[in-house]
């Protein structure tokens, strides 16, 4: 059984790390709405249009990568609301699977992380 750490970082790190997440949050919401808007599956008004097959491909490309990423924007939205829950219980930093703490390299390139790397290779086996 691996030992968990009874570590958390100072508030006066996790307060810039805390506001830049909540802004990715927002801004990834916004990006939600405009692909969402801009999906030709939106427009109620092409059931009732008999387009050409070219205007009907370009549809369901349009769609299929609206589909791709709002998925991916999902994704996003999740992990980050993860590591603003962890913030908040004081786990912020340490790997939700192992217990370790997350190399701060890896948190500064991606903040919203909750697993270490090692954890991730694990994962990926």
């Amino acid at each position: 059984m691996v030992k968990k750490l009874n570590f958390s970082f100072p508030t006066k790190v996790l307060g810039p790390v805390k506001g830049f997440l909540q802004g990715e949050l927002k801004k990834l919401k916004k990006q939600a709405e405009r692909v969402k808007k801009n999906d030709p599956f939106a427009d109620t008004s092409r059931v009732n249009d008999n387009a050409a097959v070219d205007t009907d491909v370009a549809e369901q490309v349009g769609h299929s990568n609206a589909e791709a990423k709002g998925k991916f924007i999902k994704s996003r939205i999740v992990q980050i609301r993860k590591a603003l829950t962890r913030i908040k219980i004081g786990k912020y930093g340490i790997c939700e699977d192992c217990g370790k703490m997350i190399d701060t390299d890896r948190l500064m390139v991606f903040p919203e992380t909750t697993v270490c790397v090692k954890c991730v290779k694990d994962r990926e086996k």
